[in-house]
């Protein structure tokens, strides 16, 4: 159990308290009492608006619930519908047209497009990984990926395969004469890359020289025996690694060793989604990492291929210039990091009646105390950025700004100095989302779809309206395509693109490199300037599509056109009149759900693991959060709800699943299996988030997650 230390009005673990004024007042020179008391004041200030914002949402809830059970919605009428949302406060009047204005925004957000790599901060192997993903080696991502086909000649093996080294080659050469053409010729003719005052020359086979069309030459450095010449293209730098001596330079004709792409320049530190942070112990882990990342010195220990090394943060790149002066390059992403949402509390801190606070007021003053540690290892600017999820409407944003004006006056900051990201994944900020942005115009840097949490926000708000379509179904229904436009139309019609992201969601295969390649172009063919991926080889594949789309040129030929109606955002996904499931349909779609759900809930529970890769019903390994969890829940409590299964087959199916998951599972020695008892904490967890989901406050997962991971902890 916590010893809590009593404050002046409220109560403080005595960990939490330590971390606090042992390694973060010291160095920035505030005296303890100050800052605990004005801590205490703005807890006074918030916590009622906090708490009087999630009763909003529940009666928002009731009134809607209300309205689906005596209105049939079959007929689509859409005004009478959107008649009701504006009586009730749901639907807010769209702002006069404006422009945000934000300063301090440093270019890896403002003028960049570029991947954006999301990682667990409680995983500081992840966390490490993710800020060196700012530059990696494509030759590896290719080479160690399924683009390249993975059988035959070209199979990967237990040593370099030749032959596979020549499909990287040929991959990369056609990759760069779309990408980065020559002026004449082609890439796969090129014998030779060199450096000629201050441009790069290409000599070709047949004798010929030229240069690259478009890309800027910027300067070259040598590195482990290559020269390594410099190209920048849309905002992205490109390495070429000239090496004749190394054994992959040796193999191809112009002495190509490697090509080394500027990938995620940004990158999300995730404290919400993605991780298990259930407690004191498990949030100061969360804190912990985040100081070390902006501190510059997290450090993993690790071994691969039998060989124990220590992952560091990388140092800047340095190169000669074609004028004879340095320049430097961050060899760092860019961090972000995501707090968690209005609904969330913590035992860091306790009221006068022993209640937990809301952990989103704790990160806000904290992750903000720990940014100020930065002595330029991340934002140039001295900006820090904090996304926020799960917010629900224009309202809920403006409290989070008020929030951080607060923060800024107890920390002695200048205003705006705390910039926000604002998640797109909750239906009542989609709907608002140019009245959320204007709540927010003097800070606000990204917007994000998150068609996850969205879809299972989408089940829950209109969990009366009737049964809704197959999952497969609804990311090709008619709301959700006009989502994902309405959120770059709202963007670019408030100029954020000039100052920020517009963002786009997860790739959640992480195995499926090649259907990425061929599929993930759409997001930046779509206008986003971001688009979030599972991995640093993701990353680095990612960043091929930024090269070959000009976003910058998409956004100004979208700008001012209206590709998506309110009308359409507002269809519900239902299943249409008439249409009627077979009974094999229903059962698949059961059994699909409860796999994943069971898969991703007993790491959650037995483990801590927040986010990981699970194999689906097919052993497809697929990312999941708590977000993927979400909407699986709500899916099947839909159907329960509206008759499509009842209980019984639901436990059934949920019985024979757990099997499966066990079988998944058989190799791991720490695995403990659901059944033949199904009476564990991670099972009955599991049944409890779809049987009790209708119930549950917007359908989120977090609290019965955190009581069944709690109780499992304090059993040990």
């Amino acid at each position: 159990m916590n010893e809590y230390l009593n404050l002046d009005r409220y109560r403080v673990a005595r960990p939490f308290k330590q971390f606090v004024d042992e390694q973060l007042l010291p160095p920035l020179g505030k005296p303890e009492e100050a800052f605990w008391q004005g801590f205490e004041n703005l807890l006074d200030a918030f916590i009622a608006d906090n708490r009087a914002l999630l009763e909003t949402r529940d009666r928002l809830q009731k009134k809607i619930d209300d309205w689906h059970r005596e209105f049939d919605w079959t007929d689509q009428n859409f005004e009478r519908y959107r008649s009701f949302l504006e009586s009730i406060g749901y639907l807010h009047p769209t702002p006069a047209p404006f422009q945000v204005d934000v300063d301090d925004v440093d270019e890896e957000i403002a003028s960049i497009a570029a991947p954006q790599l999301v990682v667990p901060i409680n995983n500081a192997r992840f966390a490490v990984n993710a800020v060196n993903a700012r530059w990696g080696s494509l030759y590896d991502a290719l080479y160690g990926s399924d683009v390249i086909e993975d059988s035959g000649d070209t199979a990967r093996g237990a040593e370099y395969n030749p032959a596979r080294g020549r499909a990287v080659f040929n991959f990369c050469a056609r990759w760069m004469d779309r990408a980065l053409p020559l002026a004449a010729g082609c890439h796969g003719e090129a014998v030779d890359y060199r450096s000629q005052g201050n441009r790069l020359e290409v000599e070709l086979a047949d004798g010929r020289v030229t240069g690259f069309r478009s890309a800027e030459y910027r300067g070259e450095r040598e590195e482990d025996g290559a020269r390594v010449l410099l190209l920048r293209h849309h905002g992205l730098h490109v390495e070429l690694w000239i090496d004749r001596h190394h054994a992959v330079g040796r193999a191809h004709p112009a002495g190509l060793r490697d090509i080394q792409l500027e990938a995620a320049v940004t990158v999300i530190q995730d404290g919400e989604d993605s991780v298990t942070a259930v407690d004191v112990e498990d949030k100061l882990e969360v804190y912990g990492h985040w100081l070390g990342l902006i501190r510059g010195n997290l450090e993993v220990e690790m071994e691969k291929n039998g060989r124990r090394f220590t992952r560091r943060m990388n140092p800047d790149r340095r190169y000669r210039s074609p004028d004879g002066d340095s320049l430097r390059l961050p060899g760092r992403a860019l961090m972000l990091l995501r707090n968690v949402g209005l609904h969330m509390m913590t035992d860091l801190l306790q009221d006068a009646d022993g209640r937990e606070v809301p952990e989103g007021i704790v990160d806000a003053v904290i992750t903000v105390l720990i940014a100020l540690q930065d002595a330029g290892h991340n934002s140039r600017t001295g900006s820090i950025y904090i996304v926020k999820p799960k917010l629900h409407g224009p309202d809920e944003v403006a409290f989070c700004c008020a929030l951080f004006d607060a923060v800024e006056d107890l920390l002695g900051l200048q205003r705006n100095r705390i910039k926000i990201g604002v998640m797109d994944e909750e239906r009542r900020t989609s709907v608002n989302l140019a009245a959320c942005i204007a709540a927010a115009r003097e800070r606000i840097i990204f917007i994000n779809t998150g068609f996850l949490d969205r879809t299972g926000d989408e089940i829950h708000t209109s969990m009366q309206a009737g049964p809704v379509l197959p999952k497969g179904e609804m990311k090709t229904a008619p709301w959700m395509l006009a989502y994902e436009d309405w959120n770059v139309d709202t963007g670019l019609a408030c100029g954020l693109d000039r100052v920020g992201q517009i963002g786009k969601g997860m790739w959640a295969a992480p195995d499926a490199m090649k259907a990425m390649v061929e599929q993930k172009i759409d997001h930046p063919r779509a206008g986003a300037s971001c688009a979030w991926v599972p991995s640093p080889t993701a990353a680095v594949l990612h960043a091929l599509h930024y090269h070959e789309v000009d976003v910058k040129a998409v956004q100004e030929r979208l700008r001012g056109k209206a590709r998506a109606r309110l009308d359409t955002l507002l269809q519900i996904p239902l299943l249409p009149s008439g249409r009627e499931l077979e009974a094999s349909e229903i059962q698949q779609e059961l059994e699909n759900n409860a796999q994943g759900i069971l898969g991703y809930v007993v790491k959650w529970i037995d483990r801590g693991i927040g986010c990981s890769k699970v194999p689906d019903i097919h052993d497809t390994g697929l990312m999941e959060d708590r977000a993927t969890l979400r909407i699986s829940s709500q899916h099947i409590a839909n159907w329960l709800e509206q008759g499509l299964c009842d209980a019984q087959q639901v436990v059934e199916t949920f019985q024979r699943m757990a099997q499966v998951v066990d079988r998944q599972n058989a190799d791991d020695p720490l695995y403990r299996p659901m059944a033949p008892g199904f009476d564990g904490a991670a099972f009955r967890c599991a049944l409890e988030l779809v049987m009790k989901g209708v119930e549950s406050p917007n359908g989120y997962t977090e609290a019965t997650l955190r009581r069944y991971r709690r109780a499992v902890k304090n059993a040990g």
